[in-house]
């Protein structure tokens, strides 16, 4: 769940685009290149303090990480009929989906405060409704408490995950970016593990008080050891402090001849700034009725659909459902195991994934990891599926296999279906609508998650039973994979170019790429038969003269 916001100038990436597409494949992020004129290889003891500065500013993730994760150790406890707050099952779907809902609100308010009051700060804001979630959790005597809690959670967590996220894509070099970026996911990995494990051994409203710390910390130590960004700094005319926070990230780099690195980097944004300035005032001769016009175009209403169909995949196959309910999923299993200590293990397999996730988006192409996701979505659901109705039945001979098969629907969810939704945000449409489509993009996702949250329980009634939902979960993966293979476009190497030509021409992903390779022949042969046809009939003639 990774929803970041993404900002791309138009006549920057005409001229860092490459610099740039690392970037989109890694997050959606608002992103600008800060080293391109600085080109010597990195050496990570020179690069110490810009690491330390971006993990500080991730680990507010870890918080994000414990909100998410939280719903599936207090459900249990509250379903518990000798519980000493109890609740019903349909007021536990809401405190499960709830903290959805506040996100959009949450990154609306996060990006206003972060032009406003900056990066770093608008980080140290967001730790105030997570703290004021965690006390109403944990001194709640009544359910409606319970449930502004988790609100407020899902208002910080957008709050803790956008301005973390642009911190690092504005400090970080090209070459340490994408690692700097993933530390995000996987520190909100790592807070789902403690989520489980404290779970496992400590009560709802211990593990409410000791999350709190998990955001107090960063905020103290934002605030004494790390820098503003740079590029913030510049954008309010403040460059005494831009000079001062780009000396600090730099300051154990020497100087390259006459200029030193921190000299070349102040220069570099200046100028990146004064282009971003040049493009607002473009746009303003275009206003609200030419963005809206844009969403008419194929580039446009194209993208936007897909999305729509491809974040209904994601969420109604049960990525984040076995997430949000991963205890009650294994004690309704009947699996005999553990279901906290199975809840910890999902854990681990999430925060072990989110290490590899990024080297897979570098490396493979979009639509190839999406379909082996999806099929490994299917198998271990279906297989889960079938162990679980021979449960109910009475045989517990493979009583083992549902949690083996969960655990490997988390393996096979994070190599596609879990993060590329995100990311694909940022890449499918054109730069004057890109800011705009994000955010509806991104509010529809979250939309889509809460209702899949909140139908669960009413989906399991309907349905019949655990091991029905599931073989429900393998047939939405099953047509993921179709929908992959028909309409899903691939971004994995292209230039925002080329995917927004891509939209001109196709909307079938289905023999896009030799349609393509068809079109550009063509070109080159009417652009031969035009040189040709202005070549002198007989240049040596001509020379001879």
């Amino acid at each position: 769940m990774d929803p970041y916001s993404l900002s791309v100038e138009r006549e920057a990436s005409k001229n860092i685009e490459e610099n740039e597409r690392e970037c989109f494949k890694d997050a959606i992020v608002s992103s600008r290149s800060l080293n391109k004129g600085f080109v010597e290889p990195t050496n990570i003891k020179n690069a110490i303090p810009e690491i330390s500065s971006c993990i500080i500013a991730a680990s507010f993730h870890i918080s994000v990480g414990l909100a998410m994760a939280y719903s599936a150790i207090l459900i249990p406890h509250l379903e518990d009929q000798d519980a000493e707050l109890h609740a019903t099952q349909e007021q536990t779907s809401w405190i499960a989906s709830v903290v959805v809902v506040c996100t959009p609100l949450g990154a609306v308010l996060g990006g206003f405060l972060m032009e406003t009051v900056g990066r770093l700060r608008t980080l140290q804001y967001g730790a105030i409704p997570f703290v004021a979630s965690w006390i109403l959790i944990a001194l709640s005597t009544n359910i409606p408490m319970v449930l502004v809690g988790r609100l407020l959670a899902g208002l910080a967590t957008a709050m803790a995950t956008s301005p973390a996220i642009v911190y690092i894509t504005e400090v970080a070099r090209p070459e340490l970016r994408g690692s700097m970026i993933s530390f995000g996911p996987t520190l909100a990995s790592f807070g789902m593990v403690l989520s489980y494990l404290k779970g496992a051994y400590i009560d709802w409203r211990i593990v409410a008080w000791l999350s709190i710390v998990y955001a107090v910390v960063p905020v103290i130590l934002v605030q004494f050891f790390v820098p503003e960004s740079p590029v913030w700094l510049v954008s309010k005319g403040r460059l005494d402090d831009a000079k001062k926070s780009l000396e600090w990230l730099y300051k154990r780099e020497e100087k390259q001849g006459k200029v030193s690195a921190a000299e070349a980097q102040f220069i570099t944004i200046l100028k990146e700034n004064e282009i971003k300035l040049s493009e607002q005032r473009k746009s303003k001769h275009g206003g609200i009725s030419t963005k809206l016009r844009g969403f008419l175009k194929p580039t446009g209403w194209k993208p936007m659909m897909i999305l729509f169909l491809f974040f209904s995949f994601q969420q109604f196959s049960g990525i984040y459902i076995t997430l949000f309910y991963a205890v009650t999923w294994f004690q309704e299993v009947g699996s005999g195991v553990d279901a906290y200590i199975a809840s910890i293990l999902v854990g681990v397999t999430r925060f072990l994934c989110s290490m590899v996730n990024t080297w897979l988006l570098r490396r493979y192409k979009r639509r190839l990891l999406c379909i082996i996701s999806s099929l490994g979505m299917t198998l271990c659901m279906g297989v889960s599926g079938y162990f679980t109705y021979l449960i109910k039945n009475g045989d517990r001979s493979g009583n083992w296999v549902p949690v083996l098969c969960l655990l490997l629907y988390v393996c096979t969810s994070m190599v596609g279906m879990l993060t590329i939704p995100w990311t694909m945000t940022a890449e499918l449409f054109p730069t004057e609508i890109r800011g705009i489509a994000h955010s509806i993009s991104y509010s529809i996702a979250n939309l889509l998650m809460f209702s899949a949250l909140q139908s669960y329980r009413s989906l399991q009634d309907f349905l019949g039973g655990s091991h029905t939902v599931q073989w429900f979960f393998a047939g939405v993966s099953l047509a993921a994979v179709v929908f992959v293979w028909l309409l899903l476009p691939e971004t994995h190497g292209k230039k925002l170019s080329e995917i927004e030509e891509y939209f001109q021409n196709h909307f079938l992903a289905v023999g896009a790429e030799a349609k393509t390779r068809k079109r550009r022949r063509q070109r080159r042969a009417q652009r031969n038969a035009k040189s040709s046809a202005t070549q002198p009939l007989n240049p040596k003639t001509i020379q001879n003269v």
